[in-house]
């Protein structure tokens, strides 16, 4: 780029001081410090998660514990990408022209994480880094180990992606504006690249892998010969289904509100508008409601009688790791503002407005930490689970769907 002066004042200060590049990487190497953190909390409570997702446990004193490997991979990553920032800063000093001169910069670290991937170090978790790699690719299509093989890490890797999502569509962004002549990946952030309905379609990827693992898990408790009241005839994973889904006509209507005339379909601008701000709002209750009543079993939402049990605190659980019962209130009141202010990150129209590309950044941010609390209470629910059982007060779904007062479905 030669800097056209059409171009320079379209750069805000935020995208100047971290260019959309930059923006991408920092997210992605804080979800590495953050996997690390969660190990090595979890391994102070005494919750082993490496046997949850059938990972390989240490089988001697003298190997480092897994957070602690965690962090020197993370360490690795950090390193280079600070010193790229600051070459990045030094060479342009701010300047709109050098800095959309020099998007190759950034794009090369994005490239080298990708490599260091593959690298056959020992030294650099290279059991820890394959084992990431063999079940994104699973996952990649909705795949789902059995139980028995890793279920609950393709479940939580998955869960992670759709947290991802808008940055998945913004690392799509910045490589499509590197390759498009007259573009630079650096400019301000061009989210028609590649046509007004692909980044939509790659933020929907995430949610549209987890549907199909739930529909896996459905069909799996549908052909199990073993069916029990535990797991019912399968109707939790399909409103587990139905979940992922109330996402979509976010992003398909959030697509619309940018790249078509309302009238086109017989509406007005203010009735899409409308019709959107519904499914945000039903997108962020009902994943919020899933969040602390299905994923972490807290008895919030469950009958007085339950929720109200003498031998918990209220609105929680019998069994709880965690020292304090304000961590879950507090994580509860997190996950709901954060649920909300997520869902509407979800619509790519609001990247029309140049001086949201801070306040989109903090809200991936939030996004990631979001996720970073959810992974320790739903690992803790899923050791509670695995070592004790369903908790007596809970209510599987399926058990809802087979009692008296309950419509009749199919066997």
């Amino acid at each position: 780029m030669d800097g056209d002066p059409a171009v320079e004042p379209e750069l805000d200060a935020f995208s100047l001081l971290l260019p959309l590049p930059y923006r991408i990487a920092v997210i992605l190497v804080l979800g590495v410090w953050a996997w690390g953190v969660n190990l090595h909390y979890l391994s102070i409570l005494k919750i082993d998660l490496p046997i949850l997702i059938k990972y390989h446990t240490r089988t001697s004193s003298s190997i480092p514990p897994h957070h602690r490997r965690t962090y020197q991979l993370a360490a690795t990553v950090t390193v280079p990408l600070i010193i790229s920032i600051l070459l990045f800063w030094i060479i342009t000093h701010g300047q709109p022209a050098l800095v959309l001169a020099w998007d190759i910069l950034p794009q090369s670290f994005l490239f080298l994480l990708a490599v260091f991937f593959l690298l056959p170090f020992q030294r650099l978790s290279r059991t820890g880094r394959y084992r990431f790699l063999s079940t994104l690719k699973r996952v990649s299509i909705g795949g789902i180990a059995e139980a028995d093989n890793g279920k609950f890490g393709d479940i939580l890797l998955a869960d992670v992606l759709t947290s991802y999502a808008k940055v998945l569509g913004d690392l799509f962004v910045s490589w499509c504006m590197l390759l498009s002549p007259g573009l630079s990946s650096t400019g301000k952030p061009d989210r028609n690249c590649g046509g007004a309905y692909m980044v939509p379609l790659i933020i929907s990827v995430p949610s549209m892998i987890r549907l199909r693992q739930c529909l896996i898990e459905f069909l799996r408790v549908r052909n199990n010969p073993n069916k029990n009241a535990t797991t019912g005839w399968g109707g939790q994973h399909l409103a587990n289904a139905l979940k992922y889904s109330s996402a979509f006509p976010v992003i398909v209507l959030s697509a619309l509100q940018r790249g078509t005339n309302p009238n086109d379909f017989g509406m007005t601008e203010a009735s899409l508008f409308r019709l959107w701000l519904f499914f945000v709002f039903l997108n962020s209750f009902y994943s919020f409601y899933w969040d602390v009543a299905k994923d972490w079993d807290l008895t919030l939402f469950a009958p007085s009688s339950v929720r109200n049990n003498p031998e918990h605190p209220w609105g929680l659980r019998r069994h709880q790791h965690f020292h304090s019962k304000q961590m879950y209130y507090g994580a509860i009141l997190i996950d709901l503002m954060l649920r909300c202010t997520w869902s509407f990150k979800l619509s790519p129209h609001l990247d029309h407005f140049n001086d949201l590309e801070g306040s989109i950044f903090i809200m991936e941010f939030l996004e990631v930490l979001r996720r970073w609390l959810w992974i320790f209470f739903r690992v803790e629910t899923e050791w509670v689970r695995t070592n004790r059982g369903p908790p007596a007060e809970d209510i599987l779904l399926g058990d809802m769907m087979d009692s008296p007062m309950s419509p009749t479905f199919p066997k």
